[in-house]
C-alpha cells in the first residue's frame, strides 16, 4: 500500500512538472519566428540580385487605401504588371519575406519614425499597405501640408509616423507640391531639424534618409550666419559645393542621436538614385524600361557617387563612437540601382495619356519614387531582417 501511494505521488509530481514546464514554454515563447543565419550564411544582405517571383505582391493597389495618388500606377493606368513579379534575393543567403504579424508584435508597445524625404514617405506607404492586411491602422494625425503623418495600431500599441524633413537640419522652403521653386531654400546646416528633433525622445526606432534635396539651390548657414550658397548666384555669396552641405547636415543629424540621452535604434540609409533618361524630371526625361537590370548593366552617376561616399563616412564615424545609441546602415543604393523598371513615370498622373496622341504627349515623368505595389516592397524584407536578427 505504501508502495502504492509513493507512486502516485511520484506520478502527480511529474504529471504537474510536466504541465506548468509546458504552460512556461507556450507563454514565454518568442511571438515571431524567423529563420536566422547560421554563422556560414551570414553575409550581406544588400549584394545580391532582383530574380523572379510568381507570388508577386502582398497587397494589391485597391486592397491597400493608403497608396498616394502619385505612385497608385495600376489605378493612374500602367498598362504592364511584370515590374511587380520580382524580389531581390542576397548573394550569399536566403532573405526571409516579410511577416506583418512578427513585424507588429516585434514593435508591440513601440514606436517607429521615418524622418526624411519623399522616398522616406515611399517606404512607410509601402510598409503600411502590408501591415494593413494584418491590422487596419488609424491615421492619427497629420500636418498642415500631410507630409508629416502618424499612425496607430491600436491592437499593438505601435504607432509609426513619417516627418517630413529633407534636409534633416532646419530648413525654410520655398516650393510647392510640384517641385517649383519660388526662392532659394534657407538652410541651417548645424540646426536638426525641429519637426523630428523635438519629439525624438518618443521614438524607440527612426530610419534616416536624405539626398537628392541637396541638389537643389539654397543658401547654406550656420550659427544664424551665411556660409556660402549653391548655385544661388547672389553677389558677394560664396558658391559651396552641396556635398558640403550634405555632410555637415549628416554630421549635425548623426551627432545630435548620438549624444542624445535618449537611446534609440536608428536606420540610416544610404541615396536612392533615379532613372531619368534623355533628361531630367523637369527637362522632358522619362524612364519606360519594363525589366530590372542585371549586375553591370548599370553604374551609378557621378552625383549618387558622391552623396554615397559622404554617407559611408559620416556613418563610419558615428559607429565609432555612438555613445549606446545603435546605427545600423540600411544600404539600398545598388539594389535600387538595379531597378529602373519600377518608377511611376508618366503614371504618376491619373490616365496621363487619354485623350492625347501617345507619341506626341508631354507629360512630367516620375523616375525617382516607386510604384506601389512596386521594387520598394522589397525594403520590408530587408528592414525585419535587420531588425529581427539583432
Amino acid at each position: 500500500m505504501f508502495l502504492k501511494i509513493l507512486a502516485s505521488f511520484v506520478f502527480m509530481a511529474l504529471a504537474y512538472r510536466f504541465y506548468f514546464s509546458k504552460t512556461y514554454v507556450a507563454l514565454h515563447q518568442p511571438d515571431f519566428i524567423l529563420p536566422l543565419p547560421t554563422r556560414a550564411e551570414k553575409c550581406d544582405v544588400f549584394r545580391g540580385e532582383w530574380v523572379r517571383d510568381p507570388e508577386g505582391p502582398a497587397y494589391t493597389s485597391s486592397s491597400c487605401g493608403t497608396i498616394e495618388r502619385h505612385q497608385n500606377c495600376i489605378k493612374n493606368g500602367r498598362p504592364d504588371s511584370g515590374y511587380m513579379y520580382w524580389r531581390w534575393r542576397p548573394r550569399d543567403c536566403k532573405l526571409p519575406r516579410f511577416d506583418p504579424k512578427a513585424f507588429l508584435r516585434f514593435m508591440r508597445n513601440k514606436s517607429m519614425a521615418f524622418i526624411g524625404d519623399s522616398i522616406s514617405r515611399n517606404h512607410v506607404q509601402s510598409l503600411l499597405c502590408i501591415l494593413s492586411q494584418m491590422e487596419p491602422p488609424v491615421e492619427v494625425y497629420h500636418d498642415k501640408g500631410y507630409r508629416s503623418k502618424r499612425w496607430f495600431f491600436e491592437s499593438h500599441n505601435f504607432t509609426l509616423s513619417v516627418i517630413w524633413s529633407p534636409f534633416l537640419t532646419e530648413a525654410k522652403i520655398f516650393e510647392d507640391n510640384d517641385g517649383h521653386a519660388s526662392g532659394a531654400v534657407r538652410l541651417h546646416l548645424d540646426e536638426p531639424g525641429p519637426e523630428w528633433a523635438d519629439g525624438f525622445d518618443k521614438f524607440d526606432y527612426v530610419k534616416i534618409g536624405a539626398g537628392k534635396w541637396f541638389l537643389k539651390t539654397a543658401v547654406y548657414y550656420e550659427n544664424n550666419t551665411i556660409i556660402g550658397c549653391h548655385n544661388c548666384k547672389i553677389v558677394n555669396v560664396t558658391e559651396v559645393r552641396f556635398d558640403y552641405a550634405y555632410r555637415r547636415a549628416l554630421q549635425t543629424t548623426l551627432n545630435f542621436i548620438r549624444k542624445s540621452d535618449h537611446k534609440v535604434y536608428t536606420l540610416f540609409q544610404t541615396t536612392t538614385p533615379d532613372h531619368f533618361e534623355n533628361g531630367e524630371w523637369n527637362t522632358g526625361g522619362y524612364c519606360n524600361r519594363t525589366v530590372p537590370f542585371k549586375e553591370g548593366e548599370a553604374e551609378l552617376r557621378d552625383i549618387d557617387t558622391i552623396m554615397r561616399d559622404v554617407e559611408l563616412e559620416e556613418f563610419k564615424k558615428a559607429v565609432g563612437d555612438t555613445n549606446g545609441s545603435t546605427f545600423k546602415l540600411f544600404d539600398t543604393t545598388r539594389l535600387a540601382l538595379l531597378r529602373p523598371d519600377g518608377h511611376p513615370g508618366p503614371y504618376r498622373a491619373f490616365h496621363p495619356f487619354e485623350g492625347k496622341d501617345f507619341n506626341d504627349a508631354r507629360v512630367q515623368n516620375d523616375c525617382l519614387h516607386w510604384c506601389l505595389p512596386g521594387p520598394i516592397d522589397s525594403w520590408n524584407d530587408l528592414l525585419i531582417n535587420i531588425l529581427l536578427r539583432e
